[in-house]
């Protein structure tokens, strides 16, 4: 959670991973027609979410108490969170369907890869983003306020507030307004 280099394959982390993918297990295998059954589980994983919300299955995460969500959360088909890192998700956010959040780092050397060196950065997406469908985020990256980020976006960036940004890597391209941005 602090962000820095450590050797990750701790046995204890194991049964908090094995206990969210239950949960996951739960949700994506109950009936949408079951709302309430569902947001007691939403609840089960989150460490914080907000009214109201909706989350289509299948969804994803490994310890889901790490993230924090807002009001009027929406996240569509196929959502995944990996949060080793706090992920922090403002109010009346749209997460289209096919994308990704990520907060872990794993070393670049295959040594240290091998032996569990890896990190986490925390992602944050603030009040009224929407993000269009297959859109990735890597870790550490913060997108602000009234921000669209286009189809099929991979965010390694911070995202300015109110502009629309999109491609691989992610760009701002104009302002909300229109108002191009050079």
């Amino acid at each position: 959670m602090a962000g820095k280099w450590i050797y990750g394959f701790e046995p204890e982390v194991y049964p908090l991973m094995q206990s969210t993918e239950e949960l996951c297990f739960q949700l994506n295998n109950t009936p949408p027609s079951l709302v309430e059954k569902r947001d007691e589980i939403i609840r089960q994983i989150f460490g914080e979410i907000g009214e109201p919300f909706s989350i289509h299955s299948p969804f994803h995460c490994d310890f889901g108490s790490h993230i924090k969500i807002g009001r009027y959360f929406f996240g569509n088909y196929n959502l995944t969170i990996l949060d080793e890192a706090q992920v922090t998700i403002g109010d009346n956010v749209f997460i289209g369907p096919n994308c990704s959040i990520y907060t872990i780092v794993h070393a670049l050397h295959a040594a240290e890869r091998n032996a569990g060196l890896m990190r986490a950065l925390p992602v944050t997406i603030e009040d009224n983003v929407w993000i269009a469908g297959n859109v990735t985020i890597l870790p550490g990256v913060t997108i602000g306020h009234d921000a669209v980020i286009g189809a099929g976006s991979v965010v390694t960036k911070d995202i300015p507030p109110r502009v629309v940004a999109h491609g691989n890597p992610c760009r701002p391209s104009r302002t909300i307004d229109g108002q191009p941005i050079d």
